[in-house]
C-alpha cells in the first residue's frame, strides 16, 4: 500500500530572538509585543530554500541508496529561480540519476501537501519511490508581524508502495479562490487581510467542512484522530477547527511557533515529520494545509515506525541551534539593508555556465575522483592520478564525498577578506578514506576551530552574481555535531 517510507528535516541553526528584534522595532509598533516571545528560525545569507532542501533530504535518504528514487518534486514559494529548475539543482546536489523525474510545485500554502498527495496516489503504479521535499525562505517586511512570526526550514518526504512506516487511507481535496494573502510575481513580499475574517470564514467554514467531508469520505469518526495538524500563524485556531469538527483537543500537534515560526509550504510537512517522531504504530494522523482551498491527507502508522533508522529530524534540528540577538545582521543577511563591504566586496562573480555543466558532478554533486589501480581518493576528479608513486591515467571512477566525515588539517579565520559573515574561516580537511580540498567552514564561531575536528560537508551558496541575479552553489563544511 502507497505510503511514508522515509522523512527528514532540516531547520537551520541560527534562530532569532523575537525579544531582541521587539526592541529593535518597539517604538514603531508597539503591537509586535503580542509575537515577541520565543524565537524563529532564520536562513544565513548562503542558504535558501534549495540549500535547505537539500540537507532535509540527505536526512531522508539515510541508509537508503540513491538509485531507488526515481521521481523528485520540489515545492515552495520562495524558490530562488523564476526559469531555472530548483528540482534539478537539488537532484545534482544528491547525485541522483540524470533519469530521475524532477518538477516544481508553488502557488499556495498547501504546495507542499499537495505534492505529497500526489506522490502517494501514484505510488502504486510508479516504477520506484519519489522524493517530495518542501522548503521555504519567504522575504518579510522589517517591522510587520509576519518578519517574527515566519520561520525558514525544509521538509523531505520519500513514498513508495513498500516498506512504509506510515500508509495512506485517504485524501480530500477542496479548491477555492480564498484569499487570506497573496504576493504579486513583482512583489518583495506578501500582503495579508483581516484576521477575524480568516479565522471566521476560512478557517472554521471552509477548512472545518473540508475536513469533516475527508473524514466521512474515509469512514472514519473525528475521535479517531490520533494526531490533527493543521498549520495556522493565528494563535488557537488550530483547536478552534479540532473543537468545531469534534477532533480531541489533546491530538492537536504543536506548530513548532515558539520554537520555529511558521515555514509557508513546508509547515504541514515539517509538523508531519515532528508527529511521527514521536508517535508509535497504529495511529491515525490527519494532515490538512490552507491555502486557496485546503488540502487533507489521512495516514496510518505501521510497525515499521519503530525500526526507522536514526535521523537528525526536526528534534535534531531543534536542537541543533544558536541564539541570534542582533537584529542589524539579521536585517543584513536577508538583503534589507546595504552596508558599506569595501573594496575587498568589488570583484567579477559571473558564473561561466558551460564550465558549471561541465563540473556539475563536482561543483554541485562534490563528486571527486578513485583511482581503480592505487585507490587513491582525491578532489577534484582528474585524468591523472595524484599518487606520487604511480600517475596512473584514465584510471579515475567518481567517488562521492558530500557524505563523507571529513577533518580539520589547517584552519584560519580571516578578517581582511570579505564575507557577509565575518570573520571568513577556511581551511584545509581530509575526508575518511582519503582526499583533500580547501573549504570554506560555516555554522560555527572562530574559537571552535581546531586541528582534528570532525566536520559534515553542507550545501550552500558559495556567492551571488547581484548584476545577473545567478546563484553559485558549492559545499561547505560545519562541525559534525555541536
Amino acid at each position: 500500500m502507497a505510503g511514508i517510507i522515509s522523512f527528514g528535516a532540516y531547520i537551520p541553526r541560527r534562530r532569532l530572538d523575537r525579544a531582541a528584534a521587539f526592541a529593535a522595532l518597539g517604538w514603531f509598533n508597539p503591537a509586535l509585543a503580542a509575537v515577541a516571545k520565543g524565537e524563529r528560525a532564520v536562513a544565513g545569507w548562503d542558504e535558501d530554500s534549495v540549500t535547505m532542501a537539500v540537507e532535509a533530504a540527505r536526512d531522508c535518504l539515510t541508509g537508503i541508496p540513491r538509485i531507488t528514487v526515481k521521481r523528485l518534486l520540489f515545492a515552495s514559494t520562495s524558490a530562488p529561480f523564476a526559469d531555472r529548475l530548483n528540482a534539478g539543482i537539488v537532484k545534482e546536489a544528491l547525485n541522483l540519476s540524470d533519469e530521475v523525474v524532477t518538477f516544481d510545485g508553488a502557488g499556495s500554502q498547501r504546495a507542499g501537501l499537495g505534492a505529497l498527495m500526489q506522490s502517494l496516489q501514484i505510488a502504486a503504479g510508479a516504477t520506484g519511490p519519489a522524493l517530495c521535499v518542501a522548503a521555504e525562505k519567504r522575504r518579510t517586511q522589517p517591522g510587520s508581524e509576519a518578519e517574527l512570526t515566519s520561520g525558514d526550514a525544509a521538509v523531505a518526504m520519500l513514498v513508495g508502495d513498500e516498506g512504509a512506516i506510515a500508509e495512506m487511507v485517504g485524501t480530500h481535496s477542496l479548491s477555492v479562490d480564498f484569499v487570506d494573502h497573496f504576493r504579486s510575481a513583482t512583489a518583495p513580499y506578501d500582503y495579508g487581510w483581516e484576521k477575524r475574517w480568516i479565522r471566521d470564514e476560512g478557517y472554521l467554514k471552509i477548512a472545518a467542512g473540508a475536513i469533516s467531508a475527508a473524514l466521512e469520505k474515509a469512514g472514519l469518526g473525528p475521535d479517531m484522530v490520533d494526531a490533527f495538524i493543521f498549520p495556522a500563524p493565528m494563535k488557537g485556531a488550530a483547536e478552534a477547527v479540532a473543537k468545531k469538527i469534534g477532533i480531541r483537543v489533546e491530538a492537536v500537534r504543536d506548530s513548532l511557533a515558539g520554537r520555529l515560526g511558521d515555514a509557508g509550504v513546508a509547515q504541514p510537512l515539517i509538523m508531519l515529520a515532528h508527529a511521527l517522531e514521536e508517535i508509535g504504530p497504529g495511529k491515525t494522523i490527519l494532515v490538512a494545509a490552507f491555502g486557496s482551498g485546503v488540502d487533507i491527507l489521512i495516514l496510518r502508522t505501521t510497525d515499521l515506525i519503530a525500526s526507522l533508522p536514526p535521523r537528525n529530524g526536526v528534534l535534531g534540528s531543534l536542537a541543533r541551534r544558536s541564539t541570534e540577538a542582533n537584529y542589524i545582521r539579521f536585517l543584513f543577511s536577508n538583503g534589507h539593508i546595504d552596508l558599506d563591504r569595501g573594496m575587498r566586496a568589488e570583484y567579477e562573480s559571473k558564473q561561466p555556465l558551460t564550465a558549471l555543466y561541465r563540473n556539475r558532478k563536482a561543483v554541485l554533486g562534490l563528486v571527486g575522483g578513485r583511482c581503480s589501480k592505487t585507490g587513491s581518493i582525491q578532489f577534484p576528479k582528474s585524468d591523472i592520478s595524484v599518487n606520487p608513486e604511480d600517475h596512473a591515467i584514465g584510471t579515475m571512477e567518481d567517488y562521492p564525498l558530500a557524505e563523507k566525515t571529513a577533518y580539520v588539517l589547517t584552519h584560519t579565520a580571516d578578517n581582511l577578506t570579505y564575507t557577509p559573515d565575518p570573520p571568513a574561516l577556511y581551511g584545509m580537511i581530509e575526508f575518511e578514506g582519503g582526499g583533500r580540498m580547501n573549504v570554506e567552514f560555516c555554522d560555527m564561531e572562530q574559537d571552535a576551530l581546531e586541528v582534528g575536528r570532525p566536520m559534515r560537508m553542507m550545501f550552500r551558496i558559495k556567492s551571488i552574481d547581484e548584476q545577473r541575479q545567478f546563484r553559485r552553489y558549492f559545499w561547505k563544511a560545519a562541525p559534525a555535531a555541536d
